[in-house]
C-alpha cells in the first residue's frame, strides 16, 4: 500500500494554485485542500492494497456554490518521476459531471 500521508498534490495542467495536502492512518485517507476558486475542500475514504484511492469530496467554492461527489484514484508510479493519479471522478447535484483528471505530487 501507498502511504499518503504528508504528501501534497496539484493538478499539473491548470495554474490556479490548489493544492491538497493529504494524511493517511492505516487504510482511511483524507486531504483539505483550497486556492483558486475554492474557498475550502475535503476528501475522505479509503487506500486498497494496490493504493487505489476511494474517496468521497466537498468543495465551496468562492462563488458561494457547494460541490461534492465521488473520486477513484488510481496512482501511477514510474521510476524518479513524483507519484501521478489519475482520477475518475463524479460530481453531483444541479451542474452534475463526470470526467477524468489528473494530479502530481509536489516534492
Amino acid at each position: 500500500m501507498i502511504d499518503y500521508d504528508g504528501r501534497r498534490f496539484r493538478n499539473p495542467d491548470s495554474d490556479d494554485g490548489v493544492v491538497a495536502r493529504y494524511h493517511q492512518r492505516g487504510d482511511l485517507v483524507w486531504a483539505f485542500f483550497e486556492g483558486g476558486k475554492v474557498r475550502r475542500g475535503a476528501l475522505n475514504g479509503l487506500c486498497d492494497a494496490d493504493g487505489v484511492l476511494h474517496l468521497a469530496y466537498t468543495m465551496v467554492l468562492h462563488g458561494g456554490d457547494i460541490v461534492s461527489g465521488f473520486t477513484r484514484s488510481e496512482p501511477e508510479v514510474t521510476d524518479g518521476e513524483p507519484l501521478r493519479l489519475r482520477e475518475e471522478w463524479e460530481r453531483y447535484g444541479p451542474d452534475a459531471s463526470s470526467g477524468i483528471s489528473y494530479l502530481e505530487e509536489i516534492r
